[in-house]
């Protein structure tokens, strides 16, 4: 048995615990089924270790499914079942009871009323790709299951997407970077990569390492060739959208916030730091009926 072979980012093991199916490919002292939880917090943050002030290494959304492993002290070592992402997560974010998820917020953000009046204080505040189970549509609202009414032109029906996801990502444009982070209050490049190819029907990896490996197909670019709108740009460890054939996207530590500029001035910045650019990748089209939440027939 060998651990070298499986990410532990996206594999369930540590030496004292390992998920069930990992027995005998993982040694660990003993193994797990897990139970299923789903998020029902706005949103709860993935740790590296069972503490607050641990490295962030991703967001979970309200409505997202995952399997718990082993809960202590207010902590749950969980595994995503979106992108299969490992860490620990607060407990008290989670509930047992899975809700079947009817609609997704398809803007930058949106309001939880108490009651179909937007003139009632917020109950909280969620972020694209979030999931909510709506009971009955209410005038302009959807009446949610859990309780509260969200805006229904903020929401679009499970299974349909967007037709854009070089414009999904340009909403996000002066949203402030956070590493880790994974909503529109704060997000790094590859959480920016990953919400707007979600919200268009793509699923994609978490990390940027992940991305310029499994993200479409690779495009065969060298230096001074032409790049097309929505181009996944790659360096070690980073990654941005093309806007243009000269203009890129990303959230970057070096703004502090998602920002569009030259591509030529952005890659000499980073060629500066050390590091060129690694690959270029492009995501396929969705389909007519994939963006409209109808499935296509088989032929």
């Amino acid at each position: 048995m060998t651990k070298s072979k499986l990410d532990p980012r996206r594999h369930a093991y540590r030496p004292d615990l390992a998920a069930e199916a990992l027995r005998g490919i993982i040694k660990a002292e003993r193994y797990a089924e897990g139970e299923p939880r789903q998020v029902a917090a706005p949103s709860l943050p993935l740790r590296r270790e069972p503490r607050f002030d641990s490295t962030l290494d991703t967001e979970a959304l309200l409505g997202e499914t995952l399997t718990v492993y082993e809960e202590r002290e207010g902590w749950a070592w969980v595994q995503l079942d979106r992108d299969s992402y490992v860490g620990y997560m607060p407990s008290d974010g989670l509930v047992p009871v899975i809700t079947p998820l009817t609609h997704r917020v398809s803007v930058l953000r949106t309001y939880v009323f108490p009651e179909p009046d937007t003139k009632s204080p917020p109950l909280a505040m969620l972020s694209l790709n979030a999931g909510v189970a709506m009971a009955e549509e209410q005038g302009r609202f959807l009446q949610l299951q859990n309780g509260g009414f969200l805006y229904a032109q903020h929401a679009r029906p499970v299974g349909e997407v967007a037709s854009d996801f070089v414009a999904v990502a340009e909403a996000f444009l002066g949203t402030p970077y956070l590493w880790g982070g994974r909503t529109s209050v704060g997000l790094d490049c590859s959480g920016l990569v990953q919400l707007a190819a979600e919200a268009t029907g793509h699923r994609l990896p978490r990390d940027a390492d992940m991305q310029a490996i499994e993200a479409g197909r690779v495009v065969a670019w060298r230096e001074g060739a032409a790049l097309r709108r929505g181009d996944l740009v790659f360096w070690e460890g980073h990654v941005g959208i093309m806007t243009s054939p000269r203009t890129i996207l990303h959230a970057n530590a070096h703004h502090m916030a998602v920002q569009r500029e030259p591509f030529a001035e952005a890659k000499e910045r980073i060629k500066v730091a050390g590091f060129e650019v690694t690959s270029v990748r492009r995501l396929p089209r969705i389909s007519a009926s994939a963006r409209s939440g109808q499935r296509t027939p088989k032929r």
